[in-house]
C-alpha cells in the first residue's frame, strides 16, 4: 500500500464500511438477502477478474492459495456478511446484531496472541473493553428512540454468534496467509466463491424476487464498488502493514459512523447515552492503536 495511502487508509475504511448501513437501508426493502448478496459478489469478482487480466496479472491460483482464498471467502464473507443479512431478516434488530459482531475486536485479540504471535498489552486491553462498553450503549436494541426493551429471534441471535466466529477466523487467516495471495485474483475468487454459495442458499430459501429500481442499482452500485472493492482493498492493505488487533480494533468505530451518517440522512436521533458510547468507542481504538504502533 503506498505510504500517503496508508496514512488515512483508516478513517477512509472506517467511512467506507459504515456506509454498508446506509446502502442496506436503501436495498433490503427491495430484494432478498442471499438473492442480493449473490448479485452483489458475482459483479465484485467479475470487476476483479477483469481489472486483473487488464493488467495482465495472473488468474490461476495455486493450491494453497486456492486453499486460503475459500477459507476467508467463507469465513469473512459467507458466513459474516452472509450471516448478519440472515439475521435482520429473522429479525434480529441492526443494534443488536451490530453489539454481537463487534466483540469481534476483542476475540481477534486473543486469538492473534497464541495463533499469530502477537503482543497485547494492558492498555490493549483496557482499550478494547471501552469500545466493548462503548459499542453496547451506542447499540443498544432501539437506543436512538430511547427504547430500551426488545424482541428478537432467538435463532437470530445464535446465527449473530456464527457470524462473529466467521469474520475473527477470516482476519486471522486473511492476516496470516493473506500476504501470500494475489490480491486481484486472490480476492476475485473469494468473492466468487461467496456468490456460488450465496446462489445455493438464495435458490434453497427464497423466491428470488427482486424490485428494479432505482434505489435498487444505486445502493448495488455503491456496495460493489466502495465496500466490496474499495472497502476490502483497504482492509486488506491494512492487515498487511499493521497487526490483526490494530486492524480490528477500526470496527469499533464503524457503528458509531454510521449513527451519524444516519442522523444526517435519515434523522435518526443519537441519545445522550449513545453519543457517551461514540466517545468510549473512540477513546477504546486510540488506546489499541497508539500501543499497536509502539510494538511494531
Amino acid at each position: 500500500m503506498p505510504k500517503q495511502l496508508e496514512r488515512y487508509a483508516p478513517a477512509l475504511f472506517v467511512f467506507l464500511w459504515s456506509t454498508g448501513f446506509v446502502g442496506a437501508k436503501y436495498i433490503v426493502p427491495y430484494a432478498e438477502p442471499f438473492t442480493f448478496l449473490t448479485i452483489r459478489y458475482f459483479f465484485a469478482a467479475l470487476i476483479l477478474f477483469l481489472i486483473a487480466a487488464a493488467f495482465k496479472q495472473p488468474l490461476k491460483l495455486n493450491k494453497e492459495q486456492f486453499k486460503a482464498s475459500f477459507a476467508v471467502g467463507m469465513l469473512l464473507h459467507v458466513i459474516y456478511i452472509g450471516g448478519v443479512f440472515y439475521a435482520v431478516s429473522l429479525g434480529v434488530s441492526a443494534g443488536i446484531s451490530a453489539v454481537i459482531v463487534s466483540i469481534q475486536p476483542v476475540l481477534v485479540s486473543l486469538l492473534a496472541v497464541p495463533l499469530l504471535g502477537e503482543r497485547l498489552r494492558w492498555v490493549q486491553v483496557v482499550g478494547l473493553f471501552l469500545g466493548v462498553i462503548g459499542i453496547a450503549l451506542l447499540l443498544l436494541p432501539k437506543v436512538f428512540q430511547g427504547d430500551y426493551t426488545a424482541t428478537t429471534s432467538l435463532t437470530g441471535i445464535f446465527i449473530c454468534v456464527i457470524a462473529l466466529l466467521g469474520t475473527s477466523g477470516g482476519y486471522l487467516v486473511q492476516k496470516k496467509l493473506g500476504g501470500e495471495i494475489p490480491f486481484l485474483s486472490g480476492t476475485g475468487a473469494q468473492y466468487a466463491i461467496s456468490a456460488i454459495a450465496f446462489a445455493i442458499l438464495s435458490f434453497a430459501t427464497e423466491d428470488q424476487i427482486i424490485q428494479w429500481v432505482p434505489q435498487f442499482f444505486f445502493g448495488l452500485t455503491w456496495i460493489v464498488l466502495m465496500l466490496s472493492i474499495a472497502s476490502i482493498v483497504l482492509l486488506y492493505g491494512m492487515l498487511r502493514t499493521g497487526s490483526a488487533s490494530k486492524v480490528s480494533s477500526l470496527y469499533y468505530l464503524v457503528p458509531p459512523t454510521a449513527a451519524i451518517q444516519a442522523y444526517f440522512l435519515f434523522d435518526e436521533v443519537i441519545a445522550p447515552v449513545g453519543i457517551i458510547g461514540m466517545a468510549l468507542a473512540g477513546l477504546g481504538v486510540v488506546l489499541v492503536m497508539r500501543q499497536s504502533t509502539k510494538t511494531q
